[in-house]
């Protein structure tokens, strides 16, 4: 395994722990108002908005083993960023359903 393997290796083994462990962990024990508490929650969340759409439309499943090195960065640099508060759960959760068609937005009137 050459360098840069190992460490895409180690990125999305990090990515893999705040999402199946921490995050959830979070979600349950603090006052965090996060509209999602499961691992699959999370990982659709940073996945949708590392490739900017729906996840799979974009990577062969299963996601992890076909991250990219700049991809594995930026869903452990998200995952800390929701973690800290830096980057807004809700939104993100919002936009990754409205890539999936899973939101609907009501209107009123004519």
């Amino acid at each position: 395994m050459t360098d840069s393997e190992l460490r895409t290796a180690d990125l999305v083994s990090r990515y893999g722990v705040m999402t199946k462990e921490t995050m959830p962990q979070l979600a349950c024990t603090t006052h965090k108002n996060w509209p999602v508490r499961n691992d699959h929650c999370f990982q659709r969340i940073v996945l949708d908005t590392v490739c900017e759409g729906v996840w799979y439309d974009h990577l062969p499943r299963p996601a992890y083993k076909h991250l990219s090195h700049k991809q594995a960065l930026q869903a452990v640099d998200l995952c800390n960023d929701i973690i800290a508060g830096k980057a807004n759960l809700v939104a993100l959760n919002t936009q990754s359903l409205k890539w999936r068609g899973k939101l609907h937005t009501h209107r009123t009137g004519g």
